[in-house]
C-alpha cells in the first residue's frame, strides 16, 4: 500500500488511484467502482468495465445503493437498511490493516435481502472488525428486476455476473491493499448465502476464491427460465410495456420499483404454480419472486445439483443456519398469531410426516404458527444446508447452528440475528439482538470466521459422510 504523509492512504487500482482514510490502525476505502453504472442500454447487459480516471479519486464515503424500496414496517423495525439511490452503485468497500506487509487473507461479503434489498453500506456490515489481520471487502450488485428478472433481449443472472465482476476486481487489485488474491473467502447471508452457493456452482467463478461461507442459505434458489418469464410477463402487464430489455430500461425507476413491489405481493398472497411456474414457487419459498435462473452459462444447473455432482468440491465450505429462522418472517410480522391449525396443516401436509409434526408440536403446547415456523426453518434452511454438506466430499464442510435467542419481537434465533455476531458489531444492531447481547458469542463466531478464512479450520471437526450433528458446532445455546 502506498501511503501519503500522515493523511490519506493512497492505492493504485487498475482503473486509477484512490485515496481513503485512516481510522486508528485501519485504512478504509469506500465506494470504489468495479463496474460502470448499469443504466441506459447497459441496464440489462453484463457488467461493463469502469472508465479509468486521472489523478486520485476520493474514496472516503459509501457509494449509492442499488434501486430498491424499504422493508415493510415490521422488518424495518428489526433490520436496518439504508437507501441512497444513484447510478454508480456497482462498488466495493475495503477495510485493511494500515500496513504494507501484504499477503493477508481476504474476506468478501455478499449481503442478503431476498435479491431485492440490501447494500454494502450498512453499519452492521462494516469490515473494520475483520481488519486486524484480514482484508475485508463488501460488494454491491444489481437487485430485483435489474439484477434477476429473466428478460428477453437481456443477459440472464445480471446480479450474479456483477458479483463475479467484483471478485475479478478483487483478484486484480487486492494485493495493492495488502491482501492475497490466492486466499480469498467469500461469505454471505440469506440471498448472499444463496449467491455463495451459486458461485460455488458456477463455471464462470472458478479460480476467483479459495473458501466459502454460507449463513442461512441454501443451494436450491434457481428457477427455470420459462418459469421466470411468467413472472416477467406479469411485471410487464403491471407496467403496460413489452417484456423485453429495451422496454424495461426505458421505464422510470420509481415506477419499476412500484411494479416490482406489487408483483412480489401478488406472488406471496397467491403462490399458484400455474401463475408463476413450479420452480418459482418451490424455490422462492414464498419470499422471493425474482432470483437466479438456470441459464446454461452462469448456472448450468440448480447449484445443489451441480455441487452434488462435484462442482466446487475443492473449495472448503463453512455453512450453517439459525435455530428459529422463520420466526423472523412469521412472528415479527404478527402473521404467526393468525395461523390456524387448518392453515398450518395445509402447508405441512405437503411435507413428509408434516401432519405428525404438527400434532406433536400442538400436543407439546406450541401454537400452530410456532410449529409452522419451525417446520419452514427445517425446510428452507437446516435441511438444505445439511443436505448440501452431505453431498460434498467428506471433510470439505464445517457445519454450525446458531441459537442465541433475541428478546426482540419474540424472534429468538431468527433469520439475520447471527450477522452482528459474525461481524462483531453488536453495537450496531440492538434493534435486532436486544440491549444486552452476549459478547462471548460474538467473540466465538467472529473468531471462527477469521480462522476459517485464514487457515480453513474454524475450530471444530468437519463433517463426515452423513454430515450428522455430532460434528455440528452450536453457538449461543
Amino acid at each position: 500500500m502506498t501511503r501519503t504523509h500522515l493523511e490519506s492512504p493512497v492505492v493504485a487500482t487498475t482503473s486509477g488511484r484512490v485515496s481513503g482514510r485512516r481510522t486508528g490502525d485501519i485504512a478504509v476505502f469506500l465506494g470504489i467502482p468495479y463496474a460502470a453504472p448499469p443504466v441506459g442500454p447497459a441496464a440489462f447487459d453484463s457488467p461493463r468495465p469502469v472508465d479509468a480516471w486521472d489523478g486520485v479519486r476520493t474514496a472516503v464515503e459509501y457509494g449509492p445503493t442499488a434501486p430498491q424500496v424499504p422493508y415493510p414496517a415490521p422488518i424495518a423495525a428489526l433490520l436496518d437498511n439504508v437507501i441512497e439511490l444513484g447510478d454508480d452503485y456497482l462498488t466495493v468497500n475495503v477495510w485493511t490493516p494500515d500496513q504494507s506487509a501484504g499477503g493477508l487473507p481476504v474476506m468478501v461479503w455478499i449481503h442478503g435481502g431476498a435479491f431485492t434489498r440490501g447494500s454494502n453500506r450498512l453499519a452492521m456490515y462494516a469490515g473494520d472488525t475483520f481488519a486486524h489481520g484480514v482484508v475485508c471487502v463488501g460488494i454491491n450488485y444489481r437487485l430485483g428486476t435489474a439484477g434477476f428478472a429473466s428478460v428477453s433481449g437481456g443477459v440472464e443472472n445480471r446480479g450474479l455476473r456483477d458479483q463475479i465482476a467484483a471478485l475479478e476486481w478483487v483478484q486484480a487489485n487486492i494485493a495493492s491493499f495488502g491482501g492475497d488474491p490466492g486466499n480469498v473467502t467469500i461469505f454471505g447471508e440469506s440471498a448472499g448465502a444463496m449467491s455463495v452457493a451459486s458461485l460455488l456452482a458456477s463455471p464462470l467463478a472458478r479460480g476467483l476464491f479459495r473458501r466459502a461461507i454460507m449463513q442461512s442459505g441454501n443451494g436450491s434458489a434457481a428457477a427455470e427460465i420459462d418459469d421466470a418469464r411468467l413472472v416477467t410477463a406479469r411485471l410487464s402487464a403491471i407496467l403496460g410495456v413489452d417484456a423485453d430489455a429495451q422496454s424495461f430500461a426505458e421505464v422510470d425507476p420509481v415506477a419499476l420499483l412500484a411494479a416490482q413491489s406489487q408483483l412480489a405481493l401478488e406472488c406471496m398472497v397467491n403462490p399458484d404454480p400455474a401463475l408463476w411456474g413450479e420452480s418459482t414457487v418451490a424455490k422462492g419459498l414464498g419470499i422471493m419472486s425474482q432470483f437466479p435462473v438456470v441459464d446454461g452459462d452462469v448456472l448450468t444447473s440448480v447449484p445443489q445439483e451441480a455441487i452434488a455432482s462435484g462442482t466446487g468440491a475443492d473449495i472448503p465450505l463453512l455453512a450453517g443456519w439459525n435455530a428459529d429462522e422463520f420466526r423472523f418472517f412469521l412472528v415479527a410480522s404478527g402473521g404467526a398469531d393468525a395461523i390456524t391449525e387448518q392453515a398450518a396443516a395445509a402447508v405441512l401436509g405437503r411435507q413428509p410426516n408434516g401432519i405428525d409434526h404438527l400434532h406433536a408440536g400442538l400436543d407439546a403446547g406450541a401454537s400452530p404458527g410456532d410449529v409452522l415456523a419451525q417446520a419452514l426453518t427445517a425446510r428452507a434452511f437446516s435441511g438444505p444446508t445439511t443436505a448440501l454438506a452431505a453431498s460434498r466430499p467428506s471433510g470439505s464442510t464445517h457445519l454450525y447452528e446458531f441459537g442465541y435467542s433475541s428478546p426482540i419481537a419474540d424472534i429468538r434465533a431468527g433469520h439475520a440475528v447471527e450477522i452482528p455476531f459474525v461481524f462483531d458489531h453488536l453495537d450496531q444492531a440492538h434493534s435486532l439482538v436486544g440491549p444486552e447481547p452476549d459478547q462471548q458469542v460474538a467473540d466465538e463466531m467472529h473468531r471462527a470466521g477469521v480462522d476459517f478464512a485464514t487457515t480453513g479450520d474454524p475450530g471444530w471437526s468437519s463433517t463426515g459422510p452423513e454430515s450428522d450433528n455430532r460434528r455440528l458446532r452450536r453457538f449461543g445455546f
